[in-house]
């Protein structure tokens, strides 16, 4: 079964999440989200896979978490439409291993998804 690592090669965390699976010989399927952003069919799966709320996968500090008001909205429909339409808030990195996702923050947690 393969992994794909979900991947901002500008990011240090998601860059250190890389070396850790190569230096286990592991070479993941790079998804490059800002070039290739996931539409919402996407998204929703790899929430399931993360089994985490919607709200985990947002960067708050990015600029766009504050102007489109994002603290104040519950609705995970729409969190996720805010993800489709700005791809620079999904947190990173995320590896996905069959339906085991995690976010990898710290770039370690990837470890837990190794066989």
């Amino acid at each position: 079964m393969d992994f794909v690592l979900y991947h901002n090669p500008r990011c240090s965390k998601s860059r250190e999440a890389l070396a850790l699976l190569s230096a286990r010989g592991l070479t993941p399927t790079i998804v490059e989200y800002l070039r290739t952003p996931l539409d919402h069919a996407a998204l929703r799966a790899l929430v399931a896979k993360l089994a985490v709320p919607v709200r985990a996968l947002l960067r708050e500090k990015e600029a766009a978490y504050a102007e489109l008001g994002l603290d104040a909205v519950l609705d995970e429909s729409r969190l996720v439409d805010a993800l489709v339409a700005h791809p620079e808030l999904l947190e990173r990195p995320i590896l996905v291993h069959g339906e085991r996702a995690v976010i990898a923050r710290p770039p370690s947690r990837v470890l837990e998804l190794l066989p």
